[in-house]
């Protein structure tokens, strides 16, 4: 089976703002890019992937994250801003759907700088069983990842909490093991910490050393 994979981003200038205790407001903008690019860059390396469509209004994200292979998609200029991330989704969603109704859709989040390909393949491959399903952050409350087979809507709940609204919406948790690239996202200091010993990617490396973190 293969997945098309939807990455939501929100203007770099706004992004990662709780990073604030590790990047300066300078940084944090190029820190969010990197994660991107490193997470797209893998995602489109993983032999379980079709392709990748990000939905940004970013244009620089939009050009360099193209470079890399993905389609770019502006967000819904009629969507509620206080639905974020789940209302790019959405409209993601309903746009491939008109282009590919049977292809099998998931949702990944565009800060996971350590991802690797082998271990996403390894998700997607399990949650092909499922109608639904998802795999929770590192921290165990978020969703780094949600999927639906074809003919199944995504159904996104994206945000604080999302792990338990995932699950109560019967999305199906999937428990594979050794996929932490998976589900480390990146929103705190200490995230990129953890992200940074499972080792991430060309672009956030470069830019996390520029940082000096403490333990890196």
């Amino acid at each position: 089976m293969q997945w098309t994979l939807v990455v939501p981003l929100k203007p770099l200038a706004r992004a990662k703002s709780r990073l604030a205790d590790t990047a300066a407001d300078g940084v944090r903008p190029g820190l969010a890019l990197a994660f991107a690019q490193d997470t797209v860059a893998a995602a489109l390396a993983s032999t379980a992937v079709r392709g990748v469509v990000v939905v940004t209004d970013d244009h620089l994200a939009g050009r360099e994250l193209a470079a890399l292979g993905a389609r770019i998609v502006p967000d819904d200029p009629q969507a509620d801003p206080a639905d974020g991330l789940n209302a790019a989704l959405r409209h993601a969603e309903a746009l491939l759907r008109t282009v590919r109704p049977r292809s099998p859709l998931a949702a990944l989040n565009a800060d996971l700088p350590a991802l690797r390909p082998p271990e996403l393949t390894r998700v997607l491959e399990a949650a092909a069983a499922f109608p639904r399903a998802f795999v929770p952050d590192a921290a165990g409350t978020g969703t780094t990842l949600l999927a639906a087979t074809p003919g199944r809507a995504l159904r996104p709940a994206f945000g604080p909490g999302s792990r338990l609204r995932h699950r109560r919406s019967g999305a199906t948790e999937l428990t594979v093991d050794e996929v932490d690239s998976v589900r480390q996202d990146v929103d705190t200091g200490d995230d990129l910490r953890a992200a940074l010993a499972l080792g991430v990617g060309p672009r956030t490396a470069a830019v996390a050393a520029r940082l000096l973190i403490p333990g890196q």
